[in-house]
């Protein structure tokens, strides 16, 4: 028996600093690599977008999805396994579907922050150790399909103008005409608004028990206070001197980050973008 907690959150916000955190904690295990959208995509492997419904998740697919965790949650053995994909913030219902009884974490980070981050992975050259540590959990049918897209992704930025990659991060079903309408900074702007109202939309109607919110701003301030209080939400035994290490390496160093890198034309073009999104979580 094990309980999955399930980390929903914009790219660049986080996610990866809170599951690590996490998984150092007795009893905690996740997946050895950044995240297991392979596994969430499988049998919906060519939906043009990451926003899933509900009813996607047929039994079959549910069946493969916690096949997954519960070989993971055995091999530990996990009395907790943390899951972090940060498309999950589009078909949060979907995951939901699949995972009736999970415990929901939902980190939020500024936008203007998120988007001076995330601008830099759509430039990435092709980091081969992090791509053979996710493919190791790419379903064996899906391989052909995966190996085509990294290819054609990788080519797109070499051949680019803007030498930028075909894709990166949760792709809405309005992604490819952001691309062709907005700058780089706007896409990445537009992606975590997406994200953050998808996220809000789910937990204003769903699951309101099972979910706790985190501000990123908050957390790396203070992440031993935010780690107890999210240990004692989901039931994870809080080890102080198991996270001592790994708390140490928490920085506030990166909030304003977007706010020193964009002169005030630029905050002001994004902030119309999305700026009723960062009002909502207190960001102006």
């Amino acid at each position: 028996m094990y309980k999955p907690v399930v980390i929903i959150g914009a790219p660049r916000s986080g996610t990866n600093m809170l599951r690590d955190t996490l998984t150092v904690m007795p009893g905690v295990g996740s997946w050895p690599c950044d995240e297991i959208n392979y596994i969430w995509r499988h049998g919906n492997l060519h939906h043009p977008s990451d926003e899933f419904k509900p009813e996607m998740a047929t039994d079959r697919i549910r069946r493969y999805i916690r096949g997954r965790f519960d070989d993971l949650a055995k091999k530990g053995p996990f009395e907790f396994v943390v899951e972090k994909t940060c498309a999950n913030c589009l078909r949060v219902g979907y995951v939901d579907r699949v995972l009736p009884e999970a415990t929901y974490i939902y980190i939020v980070r500024d936008g203007l922050d998120v988007v001076a981050s995330a601008i830099q992975r759509w430039h990435a050259s092709l980091d081969l150790r992090y791509v053979l540590a996710k493919a190791r959990f790419v379903p064996w049918q899906d391989v052909p399909y995966y190996a085509s897209r990294y290819l054609g992704n990788h080519i797109h930025r070499l051949l680019s103008r803007e030498k930028r990659l075909a894709f990166w991060g949760p792709k809405m079903d309005s992604m490819d005409e952001i691309l062709s309408r907005y700058s780089i900074d706007e896409v990445c702007a537009l992606q975590w608004k997406a994200c953050i109202e998808a996220s809000d939309e789910f937990f204003s109607r769903h699951a309101q028990d099972r979910v706790i919110r985190v501000s990123y701003e908050s957390f790396v301030r203070e992440p031993r206070v935010e780690l107890e209080r999210i240990c004692g939400f989901t039931g994870i035994r809080f080890d102080a001197e198991a996270a001592s290490n790994q708390l140490k390496g928490i920085s506030a160093g990166s909030i304003g980050k977007g706010r020193r890198q964009f002169n005030q034309a630029a905050i002001e073009r994004l902030t119309r973008l999305i700026g009723a999104t960062l009002h909502g979580h207190g960001y102006i």
